[in-house]
Formats: C-alpha cells, structure tokens, sequence
C-alpha cells in the first residue's frame, strides 16, 4: 500500500494563523474534487477560524476519562474505517491522555499515513525537540510537548506561516488570538518583541537548512556537479602548516561579512606519507570550533583537484587559500597549487591570503646530508676511489663514454648515501677528475674535443640530476618504512588496549618498543603508572614528555632521545593510556554505583521481606506471655508449659533470623574474615546437630533421630565458627523440606588436597535449573507466604563458604530430593585411622581409651572423672532419640532460612577447661580459648 503524504505548516508562535493556513488549503482540495475530513482542528475560541471550519466534513473525537475529567483525543479508528483521501490533524506535538492507544499524537498520525492517508497537520517551532532547550533559554518556559525533528522532517511539504512580532502583538490585543482577560498578561511575558523576533528567526533557520538539505539531495539524486549558488558558503584550505591558523582567521572574517557559512578542509597526500602532526590537527579543529565552522579532511594524489572537487561537493561559493611558499625562481618550473585551483576554479571564487610564510623560497635544511659525518667523505673519497680504479685498470679498456659512466655510479652511490648536496659536490669533483685524467689533452683542464666537453657536461647535469631523484625517491622510501611502523605500533598499542591490556602493560610495550630506560605517566605531578627503573616523576626529569590531548596528563619517558617523527605515534599512545585510566575511572564508578545499588536493593528487600518473619514470632510470644500474666484463666501445667514451648520457640525464631540478617549485612560489606584451621568434621557436625536441635518448630527432637552423619575422621582447613553455621544452615533447611520419615545424610569424603561435604536429604527436590537461584536472598523456591523464613540461610551459607576458599552447589539425589555439596580445602597431612592410631599408642607404651571402632570420632571421655566434653557430644545416629519425632509440616518448600543461633551465641562458645580426643594424634588442650570468632561481629 502506498504511504499517505504528510504536509504540516510550521509558525513561530501560536497564533500566527497555521491552522487558518490548514483550513484554506482543505477547502482548495475540496473544490478540487478531494475526499477532505477533519479529524482534530483546534479554533481555540476564535470566530474567523470556526467560520472556515464550516463545509468540511468532521468526525467526532474519541473521548477519554481521566481522573474523572473527559478529554477529547484523534479517534484513529474511526478514521480509517472512514478511509478519506485527506486528514486534518492540528497540533502534532501534543500529548495524548493517558489510557490512549499512544503517547503523542504524532505517533497516531504515523498510523494513518501507514494506511495510505495523506495528513495535514501544524506544528509551532517550540516544540521540535532541537530546539526545546534553545526555546527555554529564550522565552524562559519549558514546553513539555515536543515532537522529534525527523518526524517534522519526513514531510513531503512544510510551509512556514510567518508573521511579523508587530502584526502578531496588534492581532493579539484587537483580541483575535485570546480571550480579552489573557491578553495582558500574555504580551508582558512570552509575546514580547524579542522573544518573537527569536522564535521567528529559529523557524527561518531550522526551515533553510531543511531547504538546504533537500537542495544537496536533489543534486545528488540528479548528479548535477555545477555549482548553485543559492547559499554562500566559504572553504578554507589549510596545508596544517604554522601559517594555517591565520589563514582560518581571514577567512572566518569573509564568511562573516558574507554572512555565509565557513568549512575548513585538508588535503592528505594519498600515499599518507607526509600529514599534518596530531597535535597542530587538533589545535585547527579547536579553532574552527570556536569560529563556529567544521574541520573536514580529505584524501588525494593532486591537491588542486581534490581541494576544488570537495569545494564543489559543499556547494561552496568562495574558496581561500594561501599564497605560495616558492620562490620566484621555483615558480619559474611550478607554478604551485595557488596558480593551479585559479585556473581550474570555474564558478568558484578564489581568495588568495598571505601569511607571514609567504615566499620564503626553499628551506636548505630540507637539503641537509642525512649521515654528515659519512656522507662529505664520501662525497670526496668515492670520486677519488674511482678516478683510481679507473687510471690504474680501466684507462685502456674503456673510451670516455664508459669512464664518464663508472663516475656516474659513484655520484649515484654518494646521493644515496648521503644527499642531493654531497652529490652535487661529488658530481663536480667527478667531471674535474674526469677532464683532468682522461680527457685530452690529460693532466690539464683544457678541453680539445667538443664531445668529450659536452660528455663531461652531460655527465654533471646527469649525475645531479638523477642524485635529486634517488634523494627524493630514498626519502619517499623512509617515510614509507617509518609509516608502516607507526600503523604497526598504533595496530600493536589498539590491539592491547582493545584486548584488555592494563596501563603498566601498555607503558612496557613502549619502553621495549623505543628502547627506553622507563616510561611513566602523571597527571598533576602525581604519577598513575610507571615501568623501568627510576621512572620520572616530572616534566624536568624525562628526557622526552609529550602532552596528553587533555591538556592534564603526560607520558614521560627516561633513556635515548627520540626522533620527532615517533611523537606522531606516541601522541597516540598517550591518548590510549588516558583512555585506559578512564576506563578504569568509570569501571571503578560503576562498581561503586553498583555496589550501592545492590546495597539499597538488599535494604529495601529486607524491609520488605523481613515485616512478617519479624510479626509473626513477636506476636506469638506476646500473645503467650499476655496469657501467663491473664489472671482471669487458670492455666495447667500442660497449658503452662505449652505456652512456655511457644515463647521459646518464638524467640528461637526471632534469633535465627536475626543472626541471619547480621551475617547477611557482614556478607555484603566484606568485613567477615574466617580464622582457618584445622576442624574435624564429626566435632563440628555435632556441634551443628545442638544448634538445630535449639531451633524452633520441634527439631530438637527430630534432629537426633533422622540425621545420619558419615563424615569419618575427615578434617578440613576452616573456621570453625563459620563451618558450624553452614553445616546447622544445610542440616535445617533439609530437616524442614524433606519427608517427616526420610532420612538427611551428612557425608564427607576426601579426594586429593580438597573435601566434599554433602548433605543429602530424599525430599520432593527443587524445579531444574534453579540451583543456582536457590543462594541468592530472599529465595523461597516453591513458596508464597513468609511463615517459612525470609530466605537468607542459603545466601549466608555461600557467603560463608566462599570467604573460606570453598564453593557450594546444588544437585538433584538420585531417586529424588536434593544435595547440597560444599567444597573445601582439606587439611595437610591426612590423619591415621583409630587402628592405626591404636597401634602406633601400644607401640609406644601410652595408655589407651578404650572405644570402639564405630563410635562417633568426636566422643571425649575425661579419664579422671567421666564427664563429658562440652565441645563434643555422646550421641551415636542409630541410638533412639529421646522423644518422639515431631510433625515436619507441610510437604518441601524449599527455604533457606536456618533455625541456628545467633553469632553471638557460638562465638565464644568453650571446649571446655580441659578436653583430650579419642585419638593419640588428636589429644589437645584447650583451656578457656574459643573455638573460633568470626571477624564480622559486632
């Protein structure tokens, strides 16, 4: 289908007659036989504009409700079951009421024209979203509609409807824009003269560079190359030269006073051999920003013809440039680009500028012997070495000619080895040693023949001449080389930055590139990197310093001096450099705003999460212990003791989730540092047993009976404290989500320098693929209320293990349920066995405790009286436990709150005063020391 057309008219400042404009052209296509409705026309009150509305069909607007007010809106169904030729929508900028199918009404617009409906529309200069901000400044009133500019500028036709500020004030206070009792008001503030002699000036010119923009399309669709001079516009060439910046200047000057527009363009060589340096580039581009003008660079073999090609690309009207830099006696062979663009110019005027560069003739230094100290005696030795070759060998072999040619190599030789001067020197020494030698009459500079003067003339001119080519030829061939290193470094310096190379690398890469002693780089005196020994600190300490283009930081480097050519590629390096220590900046910053999100997320969570966890148990106890204290009930013993069981498993609850909430915020902001050492799995396993069985909900009773601990006499390098309070965390979460009959395993096997620690329960298990999901906080897979935790158990238990150089994961048990697998590092060496402990006790004589082999490791008898070690505990997994298991509850949900005390209740938890293990190797005292303390707490 083809795509309607959108015509709009575009006006200063309200009121200046766009939607009249609308309306007249709707009743010319209605005459002209076209299908014309109006959709949206605003008349704003006004009498002349409703009068023009009458004889166009219209249909009616959609209605929306809004906090209950009703607000009409484009109805753009009705629109296209009507189907006319042409819509008129007014006002494209505005803003839909909200519960309307878009947002802007320019969207809607969007639709229609999809549909094949050509759209008439208005729009006022202060709501392109350009020139919003420009609008605000002037008129001191942020417009909150605003429309995108390639909306505006997608139209087939925009019409400006223009009007004087003093028309506009007179139509305003004859009252033919707004009510009488606005008026006032609304000439004191945004329809002051000025304000609208700006906004008018803002349509003229955002509508001539649309014009100027359709102009540039049509000649390029239409390939027309002649110059149109419908805009003036200047080009100014610069050669990058010192002589540049004043010409930009002169010629800023012309394009003002032609009130045209200013483009400065350079041409480079299109073998890239020669340029202008990075830094005199960057210091034109910061001058052609300041005179409101754009630097453009271009690519080209010859100069006059891609300098006039860009010039008539732009459509430019003038072109400057500067005056040549030859001498009279230069020009005499070329005339130079200057003479070259005025001929080929055509239609384009040319502004020639001098500058104090001008006609300053040829520089001798370009002319310097590249190897002084190699080349002058060689310019002296090489004639005389085959003046000799020549008497002693060759003199009655070869004639004149072929002599005349072996002096010719040499020059040749001495061009290439050290110049065009030394050449010529040589070329004249040559033909003097030639007449003097060889040509008769010989030892004598008197010429006989005349072919043997023009011989030695034509060998002169020859060799002089082939010396400037072969000098101009082996210059060509080392910028050639030196370019190809600098794109092989600036290649090799990208690659290392883009691949992640960290500044001290980078700065290594260009001391063993140049060879330097060190390399550093400051900012404000204050070094950031540095490589080598001794780096400089300074300006004054480096032997070469080249500038950052921020003007702040400096790449020092300390060793040989370096040529001026690499500062092209070194320029570059430090601007890399800059950029990695920016990069670093802002990776540092968005860490630290990172952080402080995740930080504001896990506050706000907590808020969230922990409101009911917390409720739920502080009501409970509150409503027993109101009950206690109720003396209008008398309470049994079993009701006593029932409300008693409640108060403590309340605040049991309360403890574990606030113990869990505390190692969470310690988690978060790094301060838990574990005390590793070594820890026997079974003691620590059974100091978790206690832990759970003093939590809530009737575990005390259920832990001892359906846990099976299989950890043997492995032992683990950790902290104590922290093991514990994983193991108690596991242990829990499987008791509360497993079967009331099914059995929870903890195991730990060893394999190489790390240990496995599994606790594996045969509940229903946890959807595939969340086992990762189930350490985050705040992860109660399955469940939907806060009854059972508030989902941190896990999250602490992965905290835990990690600040211990371990992992946790989760995997599905075979036949069902869930593994929780907790990896650490084993401790150094591996203990003997019981047996082996026995034997090697009978070997020495000690005395033995008798136990036997399936005891629990962590079963300690005091020999002198009988007492039990409080830090172990006599329980074996197959005795039966105490009292009756207790209800698990509802079926698996899996929670990752734990029910195990607080860290203040096992920080400083005691071994007991004197404690003395089954084993000989294990016997240790502990004498009021604690186990372990966790680094975190408070």
């Amino acid at each position: 289908m083809k795509r309607g057309q959108l015509r709009i008219y575009l006006g200063a400042a309200p009121g200046v007659g766009k939607t009249y404009a609308m309306l007249g052209e709707a009743h010319r296509r209605l005459e002209r036989g076209r299908d014309v409705v109006a959709a949206v026309v605003e008349t704003h009150g006004r009498a002349k504009t409703a009068e023009l509305l009458e004889g166009i069909e219209r249909i009616a607007p959609k209605m929306v409700d809004y906090r209950g007010a009703t607000f009409p809106e484009l109805d753009v169904e009705a629109v296209l079951r009507r189907r006319p030729g042409v819509v008129l929508v007014d006002e494209l900028a505005h803003t839909n009421a909200p519960g309307s199918t878009h947002e802007k009404r320019w969207q809607d617009v969007e639709i229609l024209l999809a549909a094949g409906i050509d759209v008439i529309s208005t729009v006022n200069v202060q709501h392109l979203e350009s020139l919003n901000d420009v609008v605000e400044q002037i008129t001191g009133i942020q417009q909150k509609e605003t429309v995108p500019d390639a909306v505006v500028r997608s139209a087939e036709q925009v019409e400006l409807v223009d009007i004087t500020p003093e028309a506009l004030r007179r139509r305003m206070s004859h009252g033919n824009v707004y009510a009488a009792e606005k008026v006032d008001a609304a000439l004191r503030n945004y329809f002051r003269p000025g304000n609208l002699t700006a906004l008018r000036e803002l349509a003229l010119l955002w509508l001539a560079d649309q014009v100027d923009a359709a102009l540039a399309k049509y000649r390029a669709d239409h390939k027309i190359t002649e110059l149109w001079e419908a805009r003036e516009r200047v080009v100014v060439a610069v050669t990058g030269g010192p002589e540049s910046e004043t010409i930009v200047r002169r010629a800023s000057r012309i394009a003002t006073k032609s009130s045209a527009d200013l483009v400065v363009v350079h041409v480079v060589r299109g073998d890239g051999l020669a340029g202008v340096s990075t830094a005199r580039l960057a210091r034109l581009r910061d001058l052609a920003a300041s005179l409101d003008a754009s630097l453009h660079t271009v690519t080209g073999d010859d100069v006059p013809t891609a300098l006039l090609e860009f010039a008539h690309e732009v459509n430019a009207t003038q072109l400057v440039i500067g005056t040549s830099r030859r001498s009279r006696w230069a020009r005499i062979f070329d005339e130079g680009i200057g003479s070259t663009v005025v001929q080929q110019s055509g239609k384009v005027d040319v502004h020639m500028v001098t500058h104090e560069e001008a006609h300053r003739g040829l520089r001798w230094r370009s002319f310097t012997p590249r190897q002084p100290v190699v080349a002058w005696p060689a310019s002296v030795l090489v004639p005389i070495g085959v003046c000799a070759i020549g008497a002693g060998f060759l003199d009655g072999v070869l004639e004149l000619g072929g002599l005349s040619a072996i002096f010719f190599i040499g020059v040749v030789a001495v061009a290439l080895l050290g110049g065009v001067i030394p050449a010529m020197f040589s070329a004249l020494l040559s033909g003097l040693l030639l007449n003097w030698f060889f040509v008769p009459p010989r030892y004598s500079l008197t010429i006989a023949e005349p072919d043997s003067f023009v011989t030695v003339v034509v060998l002169l001119i020859v060799a002089v001449a082939v010396a400037a080519l072969v000098d101009v030829a082996s210059k060509r061939t080392r910028q050639a080389r030196k370019a190809s290193q600098q794109a092989e470094l600036l290649t090799m310096f990208a690659g290392a930055v883009l691949h992640g190379a960290d500044l001290s690398s980078l700065l290594e890469r260009v001391r063993e590139t140049y060879g330097q002693r060190a390399v550093s780089l400051v900012a404000d005196e204050t070094v950031v990197a540095a490589v080598g020994s001794s780096p400089p600190q300074r300006v004054s300490e480096a032997e070469t310093s080249i500038e950052a283009g921020d003007a702040l930081h400096w790449l020092l480097l300390a060793g040989r001096p370096l040529a001026p050519g690499d500062r092209h590629v070194l320029n570059a390096v430090a601007n890399q450099a800059v950029g990695l220590v920016r990069q670093a900046r802002l990776a540092e910053e968005a860490g630290a705003a990172a952080a402080l999100l995740e930080a504001d997320r896990l506050r706000r969570a907590l808020l969230s999460a922990v409101s009911h966890d917390l409720r739920t148990p502080l009501a409970g106890a509150k409503a027993a212990v109101s009950s206690l204290r109720s003396d209008d009930v008398d309470f049994s013993p079993e009701d006593t003791g029932e409300l008693l069981e409640a108060i403590e498993e309340s605040v049991d609850q309360l403890t574990a989730l606030v113990g869990n909430l505390l190692d969470s915020s310690r988690l978060a902001v790094g301060v838990v540092t574990p005390q590793l050492r070594r820890v026997y799995m079974d003691e620590v396993v059974h100091r978790a047993l206690v832990s759970v069985g003093m939590g809530a909900r009737g575990l005390r009773r259920a832990a001892m009976d359906r846990v099976k601990v299989e950890v043997g006499e492995v032992s683990v390098r950790a902290d104590s404290g922290l093991l514990e309070r994983v193991l108690a965390n596991l242990i829990d979460n499987a008791l509360r989500h497993s079967g009331r009959d099914t059995p929870v395993r903890v195991t730990a096997e060893r394999d190489g320098d790390r240990v496995s620690i599994a606790v594996v329960d045969s509940g229903p298990g946890i959807p595939r693929g969340a086992e990762d999901q189930l350490f985050e906080p705040f992860q109660r897979l399955g469940d939907r209320d806060n009854t059972t935790g508030v989902g941190l158990g896990l999250s602490v238990v992965r905290g835990f293990v990690e600040a211990m150089s371990g992992s946790v994961h989760a995997e599905p048990t075979p036949g069902g349920g869930l593994t929780i697998v907790v990896d650490l590092p084993a401790d150094e060496p591996e203990r003997p066995t019981v047996t082996e402990a026995r034997e090697s006790s009978a070997a020495s004589g000690s005395p033995e405790t008798p136990i036997s082999d399936d005891a629990p490791a962590s079963q300690a008898v005091d020999s002198g009286s009988g007492a039990r070690d409080d830090g172990g505990l006599e329980t074996t997994t197959d005795d039966p436990p105490a009292t009756p298991p207790a209800d698990n509850g509802p079926p698996r949900m899996v929670d990752s709150e734990s029910a195990c005390p607080a860290d203040d209740e096992h920080a400083t938890r005691f071994v007991g005063d004197t404690a003395e293990a089954t084993t000989p190797d294990r016997r240790r005292a502990v004498t009021n020391e604690p186990e372990t303390h966790n680094a975190g707490a408070e």
